[in-house]
């Protein structure tokens, strides 16, 4: 049984930081790209950073400078730092294991965390 497990939400001033953390279990972590989503309400989920197994990272335009995406295969963990917090980063943030392309694709979620940034 797969398991996504996030942590590290909460409540942060504009500026702040926070770091959230995704716990997996029952998969080979290392082989699988991980990635953090968020979806404000009334928004679209979006993909906000994402690692490979070759520890390549990317991020969309709005965090890259703020957000740092990290894992640690030992843990079968992967972490976003969050630095520069703006209210608009406020969303429920979602852990993300992917592989495969084509029509062979596996996608696991974890539950989400919420992250509000407000003063």
């Amino acid at each position: 049984q797969v398991q996504l497990v996030e942590s590290g939400g909460g409540l942060v001033q504009p500026g702040g930081s926070l770091r959230l953390s995704c716990a997996a279990s029952g998969i080979i972590f290392r082989l699988w790209i991980m990635g953090w989503y968020r979806q404000a309400p009334g928004k679209q989920r979006e993909l906000v950073a994402q690692i490979t197994s070759r520890d390549t990272t990317s991020y969309t335009d709005s965090v890259r400078g703020r957000f740092t995406i990290s894992r640690d295969n030992a843990k079968n963990t992967v972490y976003l730092q969050m630095s520069s917090l703006k209210p608009e980063d406020t969303a429920v943030y979602y852990c993300n294991a992917h592989i495969g392309s084509g029509s062979s694709v596996k996608d696991y979620w974890g539950q989400g965390t919420q992250v509000t940034v407000s003063s």
